[in-house]
């Protein structure tokens, strides 16, 4: 049987990055003054923080059924089987308008909702292709995403206030009080929802908390503190390049690895937390987690 990953571009997964890995990106909508954009499509991320900062109305949405259906029919032209791994159904529609839309394919399209974005979503789309690779079917791969739903953390530093204010998420109270004592709130994506954390008052005290955080959920919550070659780390940033490049490499020599994928977080979360954030993410590698969970 051969298997086609798809996910959408809430991963951070450019279409180019998508070719190489064999991997379909379908492209999210975005409101922008009442016109469509796509995102990596129409819409860059340099433009879409142009945007962001001029303060115009953005607002997210979710690829259309008929998109979504064309999509999956190209693939399945080539494919016998599709794996479809859409964000976390905690942070958005998507998965439930896909899984009523995989009703009518018998089998053939397997949804993943595995609670999952941005890096984290990204890593279980290269997770699929290589379960993929192994000779397993779609079904199999779904079953084994979601049974290790939760082996993943996503920490997030935010450079400001101004659009959790915007955006109804703390008060404008609150975000002045913030904003004058230039505090670096630090918010947390554990399974589907996205969560306050802690503070800190400068950048370096935030990353600290983020590297703190991550060695307590591989010690406490993984169990694998002894072998940190079960462990995917990735960094994600919203228009922060050259932070997120200096901040990969102190995970390197903080965790002992070799390998940290870098990547910029998707526009539906940036659209909520603005430029400037730097992330952290750790995903455990998908055959040890899932031993983990069946030996449970």
């Amino acid at each position: 049987m051969k298997v086609k990953v798809i996910t959408d571009s809430n991963s951070g997964m450019t279409k180019e990055e998508g070719d190489k890995y064999g991997i379909k990106v379908l492209p999210m909508p975005f409101l922008i003054d009442g016109k469509t954009y796509f995102e990596n499509i129409t819409l860059t991320q340099d433009e879409f923080y142009e945007r962001l900062k001029s303060d115009v109305d953005i607002s997210t949405s979710q690829p259309t059924i008929p998109d979504v259906q064309a999509c999956w029919e190209e693939e399945l032209k080539e494919y016998d089987e599709i794996v479809y791994i859409p964000m976390s159904s905690g942070l958005s529609g998507s998965t439930s308008t896909a899984l009523a839309i995989a009703d009518d394919y018998d089998g053939k399209v397997q949804v993943v909702d595995n609670q999952r974005i941005s890096v984290t979503q990204f890593r279980s789309a290269l997770d699929a292709v290589e379960l993929a690779n192994e000779g397993k079917s779609a079904k199999e791969i779904k079953e084994i995403l979601e049974a290790v739903k939760f082996e993943s953390s996503i920490y997030i530093k935010l450079d400001t206030l101004k659009y959790l204010k915007k955006g109804g998420r703390i008060t404008p109270a609150a975000a002045a009080i913030g904003s004058a004592l230039r505090l670096k709130p630090v918010l947390q994506i554990q399974g589907e929802k996205l969560d306050a954390f802690t503070i800190a008052r400068t950048s370096k005290q935030a990353e600290a908390k983020m590297l703190g955080a991550i060695d307590r959920d591989i010690e406490n919550r993984f169990g694998t503190s002894a072998n940190r070659d079960n462990l995917h780390f990735c960094v994600a940033h919203t228009a922060n390049y050259e932070l997120a490049d200096e901040f990969a490499e102190k995970i390197k020599e903080h965790f002992g690895t070799k390998e940290v994928l870098v990547s910029p977080l998707s526009l539906s979360i940036a659209c909520h937390i603005g430029p400037g954030a730097l992330a952290m993410a750790v995903s455990r590698e998908v055959h040890n987690a899932y031993e983990s969970v069946k030996n449970a």
